[in-house]
């Protein structure tokens, strides 16, 4: 692998698909609003399961070799880098957007570069955990079981929506994972939603020019079909969870009715790993009612810890920020695990500002976890929206994490939820492979 002496060239896209790079120009990354040179230690080579993206009237802002001034590159539209899970992106990619350049679909766009015959992005790997790896799934696998599921059940309803929606249409993981019958197993249990986010992945509404990336379920399932396919995925997976609440549904806390009765039931059947549910932490009294039940993890969403982003980003409906904190806290009151996806944006993850709503968001939550996942959203159309045309002074995603690594040495970092084995053995070393 090569070891940079200096940033990558910069890369730029004809249009038609072809991607060169401008020798005349290294690549910077940018933070909020502003492109910045990327220190020569953040690079590291792409990973497997990257991808690249031209970004229509956008064009790319580099140094100049010789001069060591910035400016565009003329050449071509600009280049962005897609990084698989597990990896934390630390630049967004760097252009200047004309006015009549298309809204950038939701996926994330890092910095990307070129040397040496291969691509460089800045970014960390933030877990170990292989259970997203393209290299890991074996189609035979997956199909056979897919067939097989389906034949045991012919008449769940949610085992043909991970068939037929999740894992056949949209090659979901998690989808995938449970069909080779390993790991975390999705259990997407709500039609409606209570937010109303700017970048919602399952349903965005007409006049907006995003188009949504998946389809969301459309039936409410009953406790017996949750329990039907989960008790057996729990009893024989290896490192086993069920998650509720996924990329293809609304917000699984209106369901939590059905949602207790199937944990009371699983619990019934297996005392074997983990029941977690991925949320908006809205109604912290249906949480409590789920730890009851044996709820053992849970992890809320967020794009930011202070109130006035996350209100401006989810545009909630019938609760507020503080609704979410609460819900965090019933979770740890329990002793279950309490941890974040937090949406990582450089620019506005890592202003001081928000570092220090974060101090206080662990201090006052007694958080388990922080997951560091990439923001799926066009920065400008994003940053746009929430009016944050301020973003005040900048840490670094790499010197945030340090920090808060340094104060909270109890708080775990990764990108995935973590088995039972982790939560309550080594964390470090209980983990897919």
């Amino acid at each position: 692998m090569s070891v940079l002496k200096s940033s990558p060239f910069l890369l730029y896209s004809d249009g038609k698909g072809n991607i060169f790079e401008d020798t005349t120009l290294y690549t910077t990354g940018r933070a909020g609003w502003d492109a910045y040179e990327v220190p020569v230690e953040d690079w590291i080579a792409l990973p497997d399961g990257g991808s690249l993206y031209e970004l229509p009237g956008r064009r790319g802002i580099g140094i100049d070799v010789i001069t060591g001034e910035m400016r565009l590159c003329d050449k071509g539209w600009a280049v962005a880098a897609f990084i698989p899970p597990a990896h934390t992106g630390l630049y967004l990619a760097a252009y200047e957007t004309a006015p009549d350049a298309p809204t950038l679909p939701l996926f994330c766009y890092t910095a990307v570069g070129w040397h040496n015959e291969q691509f460089f992005v800045p970014a960390v790997r933030i877990e170990q955990d292989i259970r997203q790896e393209c290299a890991g799934f074996d189609n035979d696998t997956i199909q056979s079981g897919v067939a097989k599921f389906l034949e045991a059940y012919p008449h769940n309803r949610l085992v043909k929506h991970l068939a037929d929606n999740c894992c056949l249409t949209y090659h979901c993981p998690a989808a995938r994972n449970y069909f080779m019958g390993r790991w975390e197993c999705p259990i997407p249990s709500s039609p409606a939603c209570n937010a109303n986010c700017i970048g919602c992945i399952s349903f965005q509404p007409q006049e907006e020019e995003i188009v949504s990336t998946q389809d969301r379920l459309t039936f409410k399932p009953t406790a017996e079909e949750i329990v039907e396919f989960t008790v057996p995925h729990l009893e024989s997976a290896p490192y086993p969870i069920v998650s509720f609440g996924q990329g293809c549904e609304g917000e699984p806390l209106l369901m939590w009715e059905t949602i207790r009765e199937s944990i009371i039931e699983m619990r019934k059947h297996t005392s074997k790993g983990s029941i977690n549910i991925n949320t908006n932490g809205s109604k912290p009294a249906a949480v409590k009612a789920l730890c009851e039940a044996g709820l053992n993890s849970i992890r809320v969403s967020m794009n930011s810890a202070r109130k006035h982003i996350y209100e401006a980003y989810y545009r909630p409906n019938n609760y507020q920020f503080e609704d979410i904190v609460e819900s965090l806290k019933v979770m740890r009151s329990y002793n279950g695990w309490a941890s974040i996806n937090y949406f990582v944006f450089p620019g506005m993850t890592d202003s001081e500002e928000e570092y220090e709503a974060l101090r206080k968001l662990i201090i006052e939550t007694d958080l388990s976890m922080i997951q560091w996942r990439n923001f799926n959203i066009d920065p400008d159309w994003y940053m746009g929206k929430i009016g944050a045309y301020e973003t005040g002074d900048l840490l670094g995603i790499k010197q945030l994490q340090e920090l808060i690594h340094e104060e909270f040495p109890n708080v775990k970092f990764g990108y995935f939820n973590p088995s039972m084995e982790r939560i309550q053995g080594n964390y470090e070393e209980d983990f897919a492979h």
